[in-house]
């Protein structure tokens, strides 16, 4: 037989919990979600890093790139994300004539001026880069012999 409790008695709140249900104003998960815990986490971090790059970040981020080169690029690396979407939308297939003439002329006009950038010429006399051998041919008569043919027996 089981013994009736007394009502006359006042109920025990024991860890927010009424005779083994939660009292009123009491969370059944009193840590809340760990999304919500994740993102509080995430959200101070960003803060704290934030404040702390205005102290220092600049000359942080020299240091670390004289001091350690390897560090400093694997760090940009993280920064680039990881997948980026490229997508087409049509190309040449969806320009009109009118925008197809004009690309055209962007591209050449593009051409031309890198053309005319890469058309430097200098102008000079070639000159041995190396003093000859000691007691050897000089540089002239080294690069007569070896333009001349080969005679075979």
């Amino acid at each position: 037989m089981r013994a009736k409790p007394n009502p006359d008695t006042v109920p025990q709140v024991t860890n927010g919990r009424i005779n083994g249900r939660f009292a009123p104003g009491f969370s059944g998960n009193p840590g809340g979600s760990p999304e919500a815990a994740r993102k509080a986490l995430n959200k101070d971090t960003i803060l704290e890093m934030h404040r702390a790059f205005k102290l220092g970040g600049r000359k942080a981020i020299e240091k670390v790139m004289r001091n350690q080169p390897a560090v400093f690029l694997k760090l940009l690396v993280l920064l680039v994300p990881r997948d980026m979407k490229v997508e087409h939308s049509g190309g040449v297939k969806t320009m009109s004539d009118e925008e197809i003439e004009q690309a055209i002329e962007a591209i050449q006009t593009m051409l031309a001026a890198q053309a005319g950038e890469e058309a430097k010429v200098i102008e000079g006399t070639a000159e041995p880069a190396a003093l000859p051998a000691p007691n050897g041919p000089s540089p002239e008569a080294a690069l007569e012999a070896t333009l001349e043919p080969t005679k075979r027996k």
